[in-house]
């Protein structure tokens, strides 16, 4: 899901209709949820999942002593200064955190609508994989299932993105790469079958199944439902990393944070976050995206801080369930 304030510049009509797809005619979160009952030996790790660096040198953030952390990067990214020198210096100030970096390859900046051909992006990777040798987990391709919008951006076919991921296996030898990064839409149907394609060309392909999957389930707890999550962790068959999932504070027109009601909302969402997760053995790690909110104007916002970094109720939400020693803060309006 593609939000502000990630660097992608996407038009803003398209964007909601994109978003509207994907969390459309969401319920009113205003009853109790069932909540999921956690498997005895539930265990998962928790991190965040933010492009700003701002995040590692807040206390707030600093107090949650986490060990994982997840970027996006243009797969391109080595071969284009400007987002280099991004990335560089996100992931630099991730490691001097000690933080374990999750790096999402995804769509050119320069380029959004033109995908590479597999050759060129093997090559690319590789020479950004070369540059971060500290950095050993790796997707091959954010959210790969989107689909495409009209001059905006592209998105692989199932077939595609197994062979980048057979491409990024190529050159990152001893890397965890993680297999598909799917959202699951309000209903699951085409993502269901994009896994199912994905599979059958990893098998013609001849190459080794993933292991770990990776999944962002926004329409699933935003409803205060798990019925997605549970049918998509059937589908892929082995481990499952949450690699962004969120409350969201304001998403233009669905949900407003009007008088502070997308604050409360979003709170509820993370704690049902957590014990969904927990739920399934299988998911082993939790990406909360995001860090940095936006304002009054955001179209999306799921941030656990707002715009001038003032913690929200969500952050409380997170910092309790981590176990944090001041989690008692005074949370902004906003």
């Amino acid at each position: 899901m593609t939000r502000t304030p990630r660097t992608l510049h996407l038009a803003a009509a398209a964007l909601a209709a994109l978003l509207a797809t994907l969390l459309l005619a969401v319920p009113a979160l205003g009853g109790a949820p069932a909540k999921p009952r956690a498997h005895a030996s539930a265990s998962f790790l928790t991190g965040v999942g933010d492009e700003q660096l701002t995040m590692f040198a807040d206390p707030l953030w600093q107090q949650l002593h986490t060990k994982i952390v997840r970027y996006i990067a243009p797969y391109d990214a080595a071969v284009r200064p400007d987002d280099l020198a991004r990335a560089r210096a996100w992931i630099e100030a991730a490691e001097a955190q000690h933080q374990q970096v999750l790096l999402a390859f995804y769509h050119s900046e320069h380029a959004p609508t033109k995908l590479p051909s597999i050759a060129t992006y093997q090559k690319d990777v590789a020479k950004f994989v070369k540059l971060f040798p500290r950095v050993r987990q790796y997707q091959s391709w954010d959210e790969a299932n989107r689909g495409n919008i009209k001059n905006v951006l592209s998105s692989p076919s199932a077939a595609n993105a197994a062979r980048y991921y057979q491409a990024l296996k190529r050159v990152c030898k001893g890397c965890t790469v993680i297999g598909l990064d799917v959202l699951d839409a309000s209903t699951i149907h085409g993502t269901l079958r994009y896994i199912s394609e994905f599979k059958r060309e990893i098998v013609r392909l001849r190459t080794v199944m993933p292991s770990i999957w990776g999944l962002h389930n926004y329409s699933d707890i935003n409803r205060l439902e798990s019925w997605r999550t549970r049918e998509l962790t059937k589908a892929f068959g082995g481990q499952v990393w949450l690699t962004e999932t969120g409350g969201i504070v304001q998403f233009k027109p669905s949900f407003l944070n009007s008088h502070g009601s997308g604050l409360s909302r979003a709170a509820k969402v993370l704690k049902y976050m957590f014990a969904v997760a927990a739920k399934y053995p299988k998911i082993k790690r939790l990406y909360i995206y995001d860090w940095s909110g936006g304002n009054s104007s955001t179209r999306f916002d799921a941030g656990l801080t707002n715009a001038g970094g003032q913690p929200r109720s969500g952050y409380e939400v997170v910092c309790k369930a981590l176990h944090a020693a001041a989690c008692s803060v005074k949370t902004a309006t906003n």
